[in-house]
């Protein structure tokens, strides 16, 4: 079966909003508990830890007492690939910089995590309010889309230097962070303190597929979406990303899997895998998007286990991870 995956947390949120802090706080508490964290950051150079930049031609380094640190710029996944082999982590956190789309390390961190023991777990926004605030009363420029989409795509959400704002200018930014996202964990914090145990939370409930974002009700989260679809969006509003993993015990039929597919509920806007059909001795990768299926014969290097991940905003992954077990039941015959 699967051996063991790392669990990947991904801290978006703009330099100055609090999220090194945050970080420096997690490494010490996982570590602490007898664990292994590991950090990517996406962009050195920006990040100042315990008052030392990590030069740009240090590629490892120690920070934190024993945590180790990798520095990517741009290829997550080479990036993934040497911490997991190189360190074994049990733990990974990626610092994305405030200029990245959440979207687009989402789709990396899945695209490895086909080839690699790695799982996205979560994805942990912290909000500099009262920027966020004053952006929103005057100019909702480029930097207030990308906090739009690093809110959206959260499943927990720190709304941090809430001593900076009075009652009512905090009921302001809390209705329009709700609006962007009504399913994440919300917490208003100070100099980012928060429970570390709840990020540990959202790792147990990762860990056997569940969503990335958890979803209380289909109904008022369709058409929740539907309300807000925003002129900038591409393709879709990203009200609350999802991702669901799905490890196959069986080769499936390749038609009936193409069959599977093109019936996926529109929620479901990005899908890729690597699978072991029953009808022929190939293995393959297979990438879905935009109502699009593309299939790729693959030799996967070292143990690659079959598997398939589906992205999408507020979808029934208990109707897929059926309809897939179904598939796998049916090649038994």
């Amino acid at each position: 079966m699967v051996n063991k995956r790392v669990h990947v947390y991904v801290l978006s949120g703009f330099l100055g909003s609090g999220k090194t802090t945050l970080l420096t706080k997690a490494i010490d508490y996982f570590t602490e508990a007898g664990r292994k964290p590991a950090v990517i950051m996406n962009e050195i150079g920006e990040v100042n830890l315990d008052g030392q930049l990590i030069a740009n031609e240090v590629p490892m380094s120690e920070l934190l007492g024993g945590c180790i640190c990798c520095s990517s710029r741009g290829d997550l996944a080479t990036a993934l690939n040497e911490l997991v082999t190189g360190e074994q982590p049990d733990i990974i956190f990626v610092e994305s910089t405030g200029i990245a789309n959440p979207m687009e390390i989402i789709d990396e961190i899945t695209d490895a995590s086909l080839v690699l023991p790695v799982e996205l777990s979560a994805i942990i926004t912290v909000v500099d309010a009262p920027q966020l605030l004053e952006l929103n009363r005057t100019s909702r420029g480029k930097t207030y889309r990308l906090m739009r989409d690093q809110i959206r795509c959260a499943n927990l959400l720190l709304l941090n230097k809430t001593d900076l704002l009075q009652e009512s200018a905090l009921q302001e930014v809390h209705d329009l962070v709700r609006e962007w996202n009504p399913y994440a964990d919300l917490h208003y914090t100070v100099f980012s303190q928060i429970d570390i145990k709840l990020i540990e939370d959202i790792h147990t409930e990762g860990s056997d597929g569940l969503p990335v974002v958890q979803v209380e009700s289909n109904e008022e989260a369709v058409s929740h979406s539907h309300e807000h679809h925003h002129e900038h969006d591409h393709h879709h509003s990203h009200n609350h990303v999802m991702a669901y993993t799905h490890f196959f015990e069986r080769a499936v039929d390749s038609n009936a899997f193409e069959q599977f597919v093109s019936q996926l509920p529109q929620e479901v806007y990005r899908a890729k895998g690597i699978l072991s059909f029953s009808d022929t001795s190939s293995r393959f990768l297979f990438q879905y998007a935009y109502r699009e299926m593309d299939f790729v014969k693959i030799t996967p290097k070292g143990d690659v286990p079959d598997v398939a991940v589906f992205i999408g905003e507020n979808f029934a992954k208990d109707v897929i991870r059926a309809e897939l077990l179904k598939l796998e039941a049916q090649s038994d015959t």
